[in-house]
């Protein structure tokens, strides 16, 4: 085989995994983000004790989810580059 193609071989696949880490990325934001909606929902809509307890979980549980993605994400592009 001829180094330039596997060159532009090894440059496709790198690419395609920043991609996929992207994908990642905004799979974890939208999740997270989807948590935190369905939070404020909880208390907006529906003012319970008991609810207000299990809206606060689901924003903090979607504000975590969102940071781990951000984190995750910036983690695994340094390690992509590096190869």
């Amino acid at each position: 085989m001829d180094t330039k193609t596997i060159d532009r071989r090894d440059r496709l696949a790198r690419d395609r995994t920043h991609l996929a880490n992207e994908r990642t990325m905004l799979a974890y934001s939208r999740t997270g983000l989807a948590f935190a909606v369905s939070g404020a929902f909880l208390i907006k809509f529906f003012p319970s004790k008991y609810l207000m307890l299990l809206a606060f979980t689901t924003i903090l549980v979607g504000i975590i989810l969102f940071t781990y993605g951000i984190v995750r994400y910036i983690k695994l592009r340094r390690e992509i580059d590096a190869i």
